[in-house]
């Protein structure tokens, strides 16, 4: 698949994850940003990422504002597309797969969890 068509299937991934999420969750999750990229551009931007990466969470957790979080940490989730399609091996249906497990374990760490529960949940 080409960028523009990863961009529109991950997109309507996004969409229709956000739509299934339950209420409270979804009404959370509003304020995160969620971002599609991908991992060449960010390395050529010298971004320090690790090159493998699926999914990146950045910011504040969900309700740390008050612990000393500004408005220059507003939280955002970056999905890199180029790496998610690798991973998925080139399977149209295996990356619709990775684009929505990729965001829901992202968005488990907005909400406050760390890696291992975010791996019981069956997210990792």
């Amino acid at each position: 698949m080409n960028a523009r068509h990863l961009e529109t299937v991950a997109g309507s991934v996004i969409a229709q994850t956000m739509r299934r999420l339950p209420e409270d969750i979804r009404c959370a999750a509003e304020g995160c940003m969620i971002e599609i990229a991908f991992m060449k551009e960010c390395q050529v931007a010298h971004e320090l990422m690790e090159e493998d990466l699926l999914g990146l969470f950045e910011g504040c957790p969900h309700g740390e504002v008050a612990s000393g979080c500004t408005l220059a940490d507003l939280p955002r989730i970056r999905l890199f597309l180029d790496n998610l399609w690798d991973y998925a091996g080139h399977d149209r249906a295996m990356y619709r797969d990775e684009v929505r497990l990729t965001l829901l374990h992202e968005l488990g760490h907005y909400l406050g969890l760390n890696e291992q529960q975010v791996e019981a949940l069956g997210l990792a």
